[in-house]
């Protein structure tokens, strides 16, 4: 029999999340079946979206959701031999017995000096993340200016850089100054600590006087009041995430946006990466192609430790990491 420690989600989150929301517990699992495979986990992710889907798609007492990349142990399934490494959806766990349903192989010919934790963030998710909100709902041309917040975190570091690859100005907001020298460093034409600016309009106005075609919106509250005054005539809005709404108690309102929306006719699109599910393939290779060649930079915020992933996410919540934060077991 194998152990496997796992993270339950002990209360659903109340404001910020606390250390006696999870609790970690050890269970035995079955040998695998015909079909089935053991799974061991390598590198665990931690993303912001688990704050609000762990409210809607778990229960009390489920084990936290979230991605990792893990090695095949046993296999009595040939389409993922014994050694092999796998993206798997199994949540919080280090070990997992799975029938290869939620399983995508790692892309074949992965580098050997690329790790293979970079399938959790530039060559995986928040990759395509970036890349499809980019190219399918904001459409993004080559002379167009783009404003992206939450710049420095694992999704947005990706959307400034195909920007640029795309031949387009860039400005990034971020919470520290040490998040603004990377952004860069990354090659962004403007950025800004959001923390420290006077005002977001004035920060806004001066970075971009002639402001913004297109704003990749992760964060919400103010900064998307501000951002929005600052759009273009026809301006493109692809909202991503809302981080600075996940831990409110009591949902906050905004001055209404509609009138600045109607004027400028704005177009303003929700959208998560499972919708384009059957150009994953080809567009990780493209994702790889651009990291070989140089032009997609990154950076991962690796905390060692099963045992220390609520304190990852926490952190993560806090704003701590630059680039993708993983655990490495």
């Amino acid at each position: 029999m194998v152990q496997a420690k796992t993270w339950i989600l002990v209360k659903h989150f109340d404001g910020f999340p606390k250390d006696s929301d999870f609790e970690l517990k050890v269970e035995e699992l079955p040998e695998p079946k015909d079909g089935e495979v053991l799974l061991e986990a390598v590198f665990l992710s931690v993303d912001p979206y688990m704050r609000p889907f762990s409210r809607v798609r778990m229960k009390e007492g489920d084990v936290m959701i979230g991605t990792q990349v893990a090695k095949v142990l046993q296999s009595k399934n040939p389409a993922f031999p014994v050694g092999s490494h796998v993206i798997g959806r199994g949540g919080w766990r280090t070990h997992t017995v799975s029938d290869g349903a939620d399983l995508t192989p790692i892309m074949p010919d992965w580098p050997q000096d690329l790790s293979l934790s970079l399938a959790l963030g530039t060559i995986g998710m928040p990759g395509l993340t970036a890349l499809f909100g980019i190219e399918e709902v904001l459409g993004l041309q080559k002379g167009e200016t783009l404003l992206v917040n939450a710049a420095a975190g694992a999704v947005g570091t990706v959307v400034g850089q195909i920007a640029k690859i795309k031949g387009c100005k860039v400005v990034g907001s971020a919470g520290s100054d040490a998040k603004v020298a990377y952004l860069k460093e990354l090659g962004f034409d403007e950025a800004f600590n959001y923390k420290t600016v006077g005002s977001l309009d004035e920060a806004l106005k001066k970075a971009s006087p002639e402001g913004y075609d297109c704003f990749f919106e992760n964060v919400g509250g103010p900064f998307w009041t501000a951002a929005t005054q600052q759009m273009k005539l026809l301006g493109r809005i692809a909202v991503c995430g809302g981080i600075a709404t996940y831990n409110d108690t009591t949902t906050k309102t905004c001055p209404y946006p509609h009138p600045v929306i109607i004027s400028k006719q704005l177009k303003v699109e929700g959208f998560i990466p499972a919708r384009w599910q059957h150009k994953h393939p080809e567009s990780l290779k493209r994702l790889m192609g651009w990291v070989k060649e140089g032009k997609l930079k990154y950076r991962e915020h690796v905390t060692k430790g099963f045992d220390n992933m609520p304190a990852a996410f926490m952190g993560l919540l806090q704003g701590e990491n630059i680039g993708k934060a993983v655990i490495a077991v």
